[in-house]
């Protein structure tokens, strides 16, 4: 159930930041010094923090669906579910961590200095 949910959110947000991110990206043939400034914002630590989670659901969204298929289409999908999903929460929490240095890396030296 919760896996369910999950995914669903992690499916909105990944909506929302596309349409922002078309929305924005059209905003340089609008304005191209207002394009400047919302590009500028994107350089602080706290989207930086945001860009990590987008990287976060993302990757979860990924991996949750692999397993939707292989429930779907695999024959025994439906009797190994459980153990799938602990297999995504598993292997996303890996890559996570050590996603940890190379995204929040920069944040963290401009926060608390290098």
């Amino acid at each position: 159930m919760w896996s369910w949910v999950a995914h669903r959110v992690t499916g909105v947000l990944i909506f929302f930041f596309l349409f922002v991110h078309v929305l924005d990206t059209a905003l340089v043939r609008v304005s191209p010094e207002d394009y400047d400034k919302v590009v500028a914002t994107y350089k602080t630590p706290i989207v930086a923090l945001l860009e990590y989670g987008l990287v976060a659901a993302i990757l979860f969204h990924a991996l949750n669906g692999l397993r939707v298929i292989a429930v779907d289409f695999w024959s025994k999908g439906p009797r190994y579910q459980k153990q799938m999903l602990w297999s995504v929460v598993g292997l996303w929490l890996v890559l996570m961590l050590g996603a940890i240095y190379p995204v929040l890396g920069h944040a963290a030296r401009e926060l608390f200095g290098s």
